[in-house]
């Protein structure tokens, strides 16, 4: 067995070892959740060596840099203010998503206008725009932490994977009946996921392009797909009211997880993949045993439909977004709801914590972003400028520089 490298990602956050096996190439997670900025680094990589018999002398200094660096993240003052770097004049039709890469070198845009864009982050200009669907492009990804494929779901019922670097096809993927409204590459950057108004979700080998699994049991549209760390497992939520775990090796289901009473609008595994969050239109969230199956807790406290969801980093806490114009977080222990994000005059369709964990950001459709203190619900800063709804925003890997997304046809990088 010979151990290849190392990766750093930082949500969640921990270590990831690459090594090969047989001429097999495998990866297997370190999980530092109880990571602190004041945590005796030392101590930890000793355990470490200890429990990891891959990690031989020569790799300790390695394993010890990667923990600074994640312990000096975790150290970063919150008090940053973001201003407005670029406005982006990123599609001729509104945008439907935008993600960026690990690094947060690029970011990607998806449109109506049947493209998806790359941007260059630093410098604001367009370095490839990704062409060939045939309807609108509405789901995108990048496969971090590697980031050299995008992955792009269309109306035209196909997903693509193409060449960040050369902005070229590799594969179209055809065999869904019904839109391609969602996907996901898995950790190791083997498999992508596509969710499809057809109530189909397709497993995908990502170097041949061809259909690993075709995942079939819901009786409505899969609006959310999600892999665990390890990527040995995918979610598939819907809006029959379900979400069903399956086996990415086999393709068979593993639970349904029944409970919601009405649609279910996302999904998510936490970090040591133990736990599964939802949100759904019946106003809650709840909180899922991954191994079981069982519901272990339902976080109510919305006035209307749940429209996002997501962990932090370690699992701790879990934040919501609503159409009742409000975001909510709970501790993921006791389920308690530990602030209520006020301030909103409108829906709040996406969520998101920065990787730190340390700020929350959510997107509305009055026209604003707002950055929060999870803890304390305290609005810390209003992003303003664009003239209709977000829609969509994400953090860098950073958490210095904030993309927003919107239906005014923009993207906006703040810094």
């Amino acid at each position: 067995m010979r151990l290849k490298r190392f990766l750093l990602r930082y949500y969640p956050p921990g270590i990831i070892l690459e090594y090969e096996q047989s001429n097999v190439l495998k990866t297997k997670s370190i999980d530092l959740l109880d990571l602190k900025p004041d945590t005796d680094i030392n101590s930890i990589v000793e355990e470490i060596v200890k429990r990891e018999p891959l990690i031989t002398a020569t790799k300790v200094d390695k394993v010890k840099e990667l923990i600074e660096r994640l312990q000096e993240k975790i150290s970063q003052q919150d008090d940053k203010r973001f201003y407005l770097f670029k406005v982006l004049r990123a599609h001729i039709l509104p945008s439907t998503y935008v993600a960026f890469n690990k690094s947060g070198s690029m970011f990607i845009t998806a449109s109506y206008d049947r493209t998806c864009k790359v941007w260059d982050t630093a410098s604001g200009e367009e370095l490839h725009t990704l062409e060939g669907h045939k309807n609108v492009v509405y789901a995108i990804a990048f496969n971090n932490p590697y980031g050299d494929k995008i992955a792009t779901g269309s109306f035209d019922k196909t997903a693509c994977i193409w060449s960040t670097e050369r902005g070229t096809c590799y594969h179209t993927l055809r065999g869904h009946t019904g839109e391609v409204v969602c996907l996901a590459f898995n950790p190791q950057s083997t498999v992508l996921v596509t969710g499809s108004m057809d109530h189909t979700a397709k497993l995908w080998d990502i170097v041949s392009g061809s259909e690993i699994a075709s995942l079939h049991g819901h009786t409505g549209e899969i609006i959310s797909v999600s892999f665990n760390t390890r990527g040995d497992q995918v979610i598939t939520a819907s809006f029959d009211r379900t979400v069903a775990i399956w086996d990415v090796r086999t393709g068979d289901k593993i639970h349904t997880l029944i409970g919601h009473t009405a649609e279910v609008s996302s999904a998510q595994f936490n970090w040591d993949c133990s736990r599964i969050a939802t949100g759904s239109m019946d106003k809650t969230c709840k909180l899922w045993d991954a191994l079981s199956g069982e519901c272990v807790a339902t976080l109510r406290g919305h006035e209307d439909e749940v429209l996002d969801v997501v962990f932090d980093s370690t699992g701790q806490y879990i934040a919501t977004a609503s159409a009742d114009k409000t975001g909510r977080v709970y501790d993921a222990l006791s389920n308690l709801c530990i602030a209520t994000l006020t301030g909103h005059q409108a829906e709040i369709s996406k969520i998101a914590f920065n990787p730190q964990g340390n700020r929350l950001i959510t997107a509305s459709a009055d026209k604003t972003a707002r950055i929060w203190d999870p803890l304390s619900g305290e609005c810390k800063q209003i992003l303003e400028g664009h003239t209709d709804e977000i829609f969509s925003c994400a953090f860098n890997y950073e958490g210095n520089t904030i993309i927003t997304g919107s239906k005014d046809n923009t993207c906006r990088i703040w810094r």
